[in-house]
Order: C-alpha cells, then structure tokens, then sequence
C-alpha cells in the first residue's frame, strides 16, 4: 500500500494536518433549487444538523426537498484545517469529512424524520468510504449544534444499531459529536447534482429501515 493511500484513509493528527488559511472561501448564497440563502442569518426558529453520509453531492440532494426543510448546503466539517479546499480535503491531510447542514423548521419537520432519511441513504458501517468512495473524507458523521440535539441523535444511533445487527450488519462507525466547525464548500459543489442531473452520486443505503 502506498504512502499515498494510507495518508487518505487514516486521519491526520492537529499537528501533520494542512494549516489552512484565514480568509473564508467565497461563495455564491443563492440556493440553486429553492432560491433562498443557504448562508447565515436564517429566519427566527430554524434549527440545524450536519450530516456526513458520503460524497456530499448525492447526500445534499437527499435532503433539499423534503417537508420542513428550509435550505442545504454543502461543506467540511470534522478536521483540523480552517477554511481548507476541495483539493486539500481530497488529500486526507485535513482530518475533515465532506457534510451536508440541513437548516429546518421545526414546526414542518423534526429531527428524528431528518435521521431516519440520513440512516438509510448510506451504510454507517464502513469506516473511512462509503461504497467505492475511500477515504477520510467519506466517514459517516453527525455533527450537533446543542446538547438536546445530541441526545436524540445517540438514542437514533442505537436504535438503527439494532435494526442493523439484526439484519448481519457490524457495528455503526458513524463518528457523532458536537458541531466545532463548519466551512462552506466552493460554489460549484453547491447543489452540484441540481445544476449536473447525470453527474455523480454514489449515495446508496443497506436496505435496512430504520424505527422512528
């Protein structure tokens, strides 16, 4: 096994991670399918999750147009280099994994339908790839902005673990955690798959159905 290889598929560690840069990576905040502002301010009440289920262009696509939420976009989250490029997470020296944060109203929608759509697009069992993406930057991950969030994504995860046992699977991999960090992906990665219809996407899930 390469040099090359094993750098992709083992995380980097704080001190052998590209630095990175100070100055945030511009992009376009027009959403391309609904037209809002996926950047921040959002309107008064929404909530978010960040989901890493793959490559982000197939898991943004999941959830875009489902009841409730508001808007999607695309970026990393989960390293250790600030506001790093495509090219540099490709490289597996950022310890980040490609996310998608899905912004909704709590009102429409709630977090468990969120999850049971993120559990089933994707096998959380597969360590650093999904399907035959591998690397760093296609770990299972579940990044949350408070502690009530948190909890109901541990209790999901254990539920879905069940479920998955008793279908043959092993053991979930999906790292979840408190969100420290999100950056936004260039603007072509943005709703990649609403502006490419025949482009890539390799999200597919176990068949397994997960309890709500």
């Amino acid at each position: 096994m390469s040099y090359f290889l094993r750098k992709k598929i083992e995380m980097p560690s704080d001190e052998s991670a590209i630095k990175g840069r100070d100055e945030a990576l511009e992009v376009k905040p027009e959403h391309f399918v609904s037209g809002v502002s996926f950047v921040p301010p959002y309107p008064s009440g929404m909530q978010e999750i960040v989901l890493a289920l793959g490559c982000f262009w197939g898991a943004e696509r999941a959830f875009w147009s489902l009841p409730g939420v508001y808007a999607t976009a695309v970026g990393y989250a989960g390293g250790f280099t600030k506001n790093p490029t495509y090219d540099e997470i490709c490289s597996g020296m950022t310890g980040h994994t490609e996310v998608v944060r899905v912004v909704y109203d709590p009102v429409l929608t709630n977090l468990d339908a969120l999850l049971q759509k993120f559990w089933e697009s994707h096998d959380p069992t597969q360590g650093m790839r999904q399907g035959n993406d591998t690397g760093t930057q296609y770990r299972s991950a579940i990044y949350c902005s408070d502690a009530e969030s948190l909890t109901v994504v541990q209790s999901s995860a254990a539920e879905y673990q069940k479920a998955l046992s008793q279908a043959g699977y092993g053991d979930i991999t999906t790292e979840i955690a408190p969100l420290a960090e999100f950056f936004f992906a260039e603007t072509y990665h943005q709703q990649y798959l609403a502006k490419n219809p025949n482009g890539y996407c390799g999200l597919g899930g176990t068949g397994v159905t997960c309890p709500v």
